[in-house]
This record gives structure tokens, sequence and C-alpha cells, in this order.
């Protein structure tokens, strides 16, 4: 945490330095110097040891890279009070616990100045909701890290239903993606003797009963996907040996992944299905009937079963789907019969449950003991939806929550008809709601105080017109005194990729370091997004990226024009495949900033694929192994297209 914190305050530090107007001519010497450096002589062909993650020769460059950039900044007489500012934040006690109510109890994952690593604990429902909240210690991960001299991370747990108090634990040795997998007794605190376990690799396993689990693991020489991800499941009985396990589903080492599950069907009735992931995108469904053979769901390859209420099959379409003379169309959440299709294959009986505007997206799903609830995003704005299935088919109603933020089920479970939500607005901090979805009713549970002060900040929603013609929504976040006159340090944020949706959020490191002193914040909606549905992520993908980055630059520019702030004073800021979002504005566009952050980034777009789950991302990238594709990935890679004697803004990298 205390890393964490440190990257924010250098981040802080550096936008601060960096959109403080200097002499052209300075920076020109600058990137002259830098021109005639071994780093800017190399990018031309970037050193493959720079791939080796925990490599010497790479550690040795990068602590190097490091304590260079850490002289520098710690140097700000800005950085020691911004540290203490942003420790003040990450460690205060008053942080809402966030919780799941399971079997009678509300659980929780903690983490604090103490316990770093975390403890796992729980309490019952009216000491959660009480202002003294009682905690029950289950599991303290630093405990555990140092009885077993061992880099513990938590990576969650799977409990069996209905009472939640045997779960399969994961581990993490260091962070990474692989983890081991212990059986645990919530009642007795401690793992079970000769209980189930995994050891350490990609995978996840879940449960039947409390003899009886699921597993898909790396089980041996040819049984992991190229992206590094199991393609075979099996059903291990306690006692017995990995090995020993019947193996009841099977994809293909081209997939992406591939995997079984249970998934309940009705009251006490629970029934096991299979996936193929054969992209990142397209995925084919099986229902896995005892002892007969998998059946194929008639669903879309694009769209995502999400659960079954009063028997039937929740899914969201990415794509158009017709089932006789009806056509559902992309983006629409629907529901499929599932009795009727099993007792059939060819009785496919689907309606509508909810059909978004062309501003308006799904975002998640949950199901209470009589609702299906449905959050959604309405021009970026969070709403959810209350949808019940009786005999003139589904209804609904808007639950009663505060408008203009961002809203999202917390803790939902088909056995009550409470949940809870988070709300958060740039300026807002969280506040959790405890809400009957029944009654409609809601009220606080817990709620957050404000870590900077936001009397004097407001937030509007602008928009501006990309290359070829989109409106590009964008959040901008400031002082109400400002002034538009191009002299205000700004820090534009956005992501472009994978679906996923930019809302606002309450940061409190941004408000405290940022806002506070006079520091504009800006997050863009842009396309490869699911700000607007799966059509404004599709916009983007493969050779059509070229739209996200242009939607990037279209923004910048506006906030330009608008004189918000100038290429001076104007920062942006990305990570992961945000990184490479940074990465191309840097080399596209080096003209439009100042400071660039880029965060564990994709940078070698022609080598991506071949690195950690890399090839798991060829449905949202293309492939550097199909010529057209690569012939783009070139143009838009970021260590391809950096070139001598040109004048770049100021990048600090996070990874």
């Amino acid at each position: 945490m205390i890393q964490k914190t440190l990257v924010l305050v250098i981040v802080a530090t550096f936008l601060g330095a960096c959109t403080q107007l200097q002499p052209q001519s300075d920076i020109e010497e600058a990137v002259e110097q830098a021109a005639e450096t071994e780093l800017q002589q190399s990018l031309e062909i970037a050193p493959l040891w720079l791939e080796e993650v925990e490599g010497e020769q790479a550690l040795n460059k990068v602590s190097q890279w490091n304590q260079s950039s850490l002289n520098t900044l710690q140097s700000d007489p800005r950085f020691d009070a911004f540290q203490t500012q942003a420790l003040e934040i990450v460690n205060a006690t008053d942080k809402i616990a966030y919780g799941t109510y399971r079997g009678g109890y509300v659980y929780n994952f903690w983490q604090d100045e103490t316990h770093v690593r975390g403890i796992l604990r729980r309490t019952s429902l009216q000491s959660y909701m009480s202002d003294n909240t009682e905690w029950d210690v289950l599991l303290d991960i630093d405990a555990l890290a140092e009885s077993e001299d061992a880099n513990w991370v938590y990576k969650g747990s799977s409990c069996l239903e209905p009472d939640y108090t045997r779960c399969l634990l994961s581990l993490s040795n260091g962070g990474k993606d692989a983890v081991e997998m212990r059986e645990w007794d919530h009642n007795e605190k401690s793992f079970v003797e000769d209980g189930f376990f995994i050891p350490e690799a990609k995978g996840g396993a879940s449960w039947i009963d409390e003899n009886t689990i699921i597993v898909g693991t790396d089980f041996g020489e040819g049984t992991l996907t190229e992206s590094g991800y199991p393609f075979i499941s099996k059903i291990l009985s306690r006692g017995q040996q990995l090995d020993a396990a019947k193996q009841i589903f099977t994809g293909e080492v081209t997939d992406v992944a591939a995997g079984a599950f249970q998934l309940k069907v009705g009251e006490d009735q629970y029934e096991q299905f299979g996936y193929r992931a054969e992209t990142f995108y397209e995925y084919s469904y099986f229902w896995l009937p005892n002892d007969t053979e998998e059946v194929l769901l008639p669903i879309p390859r694009k769209s995502s079963p999400l659960g079954v209420f009063k028997k039937q099959l929740l899914v969201r379409l990415n794509e158009d789907w017709q089932v006789g003379d009806d056509t559902f169309k992309t983006g629409a959440l629907v529901s499929m019969d599932l009795d009727a299709w099993k007792s059939n294959p060819d009785n496919i009986q689907v309606d509508t449950v909810y059909e978004p505007s062309t501003r308006a997206t799904v975002q998640s799903i949950s199901i209470t003991k009589s609702r299906v609830l449905v959050t959604v995003l309405e021009n970026v704005v969070g709403k959810i939806y209350a949808f019940d299935l009786a005999s003139e088919g589904w209804t609904s109603y808007l639950l009663d929550l505060p408008e203009n933020g961002t809203v999202s089920v917390t803790s939902a479970n088909d056995t009550t008809d409470f949940i809870l939500v988070n709300q958060e607005t740039f300026t807002s901090p969280d506040a959790l709601l405890y809400v009957d979805v029944v009654e409609n009713t809601s009220r606080i549970a817990k709620s957050s105080p404000e870590r900077f002060d936001s009397s004097n900040v407001t937030v509007q929603q602008l928009s501006t017109t990309s290359k070829d013609g989109t409106e590009i929504p964008y959040f901008i976040v400031h002082k109400k005194d400002l002034e538009f006159d191009g002299t205000n340090p700004t820090l534009q944020y956005a992501y472009g990729g994978f679906q996923v949706s930019m809302t606002p959020r309450y940061s409190a490191i941004t408000g405290k370091l940022w806002l506070e002193n006079g520091g504009v914040y800006v997050l863009a909606n842009i396309r490869g997004g699911g700000e607007f549905g799966p059509l404004w992520h599709q916009a983007g993908l493969k050779t059509n990226r070229q739209v996200i980055f242009d939607d990037m630059i279209a923004v910048s520019e506006d906030l330009i024009a608008r004189k918000i702030t100038s290429p001076e004073k104007l920062g942006i800021m990305g990570g992961s495949n945000g990184g490479l979002l940074m990465g191309v504005m840097y080399t596209q566009r080096p003209d439009l900033y100042n400071a660039v952050v880029c965060q564990v980034p994709l940078l070698d777009m022609l080598r991506y694929h071949t690195l950690l789950a890399g090839a798991s991302w060829v449905g949202e990238y293309g492939s550097p192994d199909i010529p057209e594709e690569r012939a783009f990935l070139e143009s838009i890679s970021p260590v391809h297209n950096v070139k001598q004697n040109t004048l770049y803004p100021n990048i600090f990298f996070v990874t």
C-alpha cells in the first residue's frame, strides 16, 4: 500500500513539475542531449532481456532508472508534503469496510498499515449496520506469510453454499496470476486437514458439494492453452489425487481458455455447464447433463450468460440474435426459457428484459430472492432497475437512489431481497446504501468522510467531435473560479479498450494533491470502452483502433481550443491498455502534451502476444502473425515509432 502511495505521490509531483511552463529552447536542448544517450539509441531495437520480468539484467536496469527518477522527483520541494497527505488518506481507519452478505454473515477483506497483506473477517448483519462493528478475524495473511516464510497475496475464495463456511482460498506467491488453492473452514479458522489442495497454477475451482469440486488447472504437459490457461476441467472427490480425477469437459489448445462450472438453475437445483473462449470475445457454452454428451447452448458466441432467474437464462448480447422471425439487438439483456430448451433443443423461447438506447448500456446484473437488478449507464450516469417476471412478461421499476453518480452493487444474493450499493461522484465520497429492492427504499449503511475540500469544485460533462464525426463526451473537474485562459495544469485520463467503462469516481488523492492545488482533471469516454454498449467498444477493434487514438486527440485539442489548458500545461495518464494509449499519444502527437504518465503499458505491439497472457488479447488488438494486422500494429507500436531528433514530452513509466 505504501509503495502504491509513493507512486501516486510521484505522479502528482511529476505532473506538477512538467506542467510548469518551460522555455521551449531549454526543452529542445534537453531532447538533443537525450538523443545521444544509450537509451535513445537502443529504442530502434528493443533489447529482449527487458521482457524478462524477474531477470537480473532487467531488474538492475530498472533499479538505475528508479534511482534517477527518485533523485529528481524527491528533490521537488512539494514532494514531502504530498507524501504526508497521501499517506494520511490511504492509512485512514475510517474507510468503508465493504462486505458481502453470505450465510448470515457479512464478510470483509481489510488492509491497512498494520495489516499490509490483509485480514479476512466477518460479522453479523446487525453489527455491520451499527456504528461500532465488531469483527471476528478469520485469517491473518500477514501472520500466515510470516509463519510459512512466503510472500502470500490473498486472491479471493470460492465458498460452498448455503452456509459458506467451507472455502477454497486462492493464495498467490508475490501477487502473480498463478495461485495455490487450499480448503479452509471459517468456523474452525484453519485450513482443513487433508482437505482439497490445488498446486500453484493459473486456473480455478468451484464446489459441487461438500466432498466434490470442479477443477481447471495445469494437469501437466499439453493441458494449457497458448495463452497459458487451462482448457481441461475435471471432477475431484475428497481424498482423490489430481491425476485420478474424472475429466468432464475439454476445449482446444488454441482457445484462450476453457472450463466447467456449476450453475444454480432453480431452488436447490443445480446443473453443470462448460465454456470455450475461442477468442477474448467469442464463447461457446455447453450444457453438461450427467453421463450424456454435452449440448451446445444456442446463444450467440458474442454474448454473456449472467445467471438464472425463475428458470430463465439471462443473456447479455454483444451481437444481434435472430430467433425465428425475431431479432434481438446488440446490447440487449434477454431471457431464454432454460427448461423448455432442455426438453426440446428446437424450442428456443426468448424475451427482451431490457433494451438500452444508443447512449446507454448494461453494466451488470445481480439476482436477489425475487428480483433481477440491472445496473446501467445512461449517458455515463449510473442507474439500477429492478425486474420481475410475471404472467404478462417482464416488468420493471427504477430503484430510488441518489442521482448523477456512479452506482455499483457490492453485495446481493438469491436468499434475500436487500442489497448493498456503493454510490460516488467526482466530488462526493463513497456512500454504502442498504437497499430493500421490493419496498424500493434505501438508507445509508456506511459512508466515507470527505478527504479534500470540494466546496469550490465543479463538474461538467462536455463533448467534442472526433475525426470521423463521432461525438465524444468527457468530464472536466476543476475549481469553480477557474479562468479559461490556457494556463491551467490539466490531467487527461482515458482507457479506451476491452469494453471497460470509465465513470465518475471519488479519488481522494487526486482531489487533495491535484484539484486543491488548482489542477484540472479530465476523464475522456473514448471508443473502445463500454460506456455506450458493445458497438462503442467494437468500433475500435483490431485495425480500426486508430479511431480510439483519434478520440483521445480530439478531446485534447478541444481542451486547448476552449482555452482550458495548453500543450505546455497538458498531461495525460493511462494504464495497461491505457498505457498503450499513452505510448501512441507520445509517438503520434508529442506536440499536444508536456507530460505523459504511462502505467503498466503494452509498448511492443509486434511481440505482445508472446508475453505472459498476451495471446489472449489478439481478439482486441489483432495478430502480428497476420500480415494485414501486423502492418497496422507496426504503424502504431510505440517502441517502433519513436524517432530521433524529435521533440517529445516528459514521460514517466510505472510498472
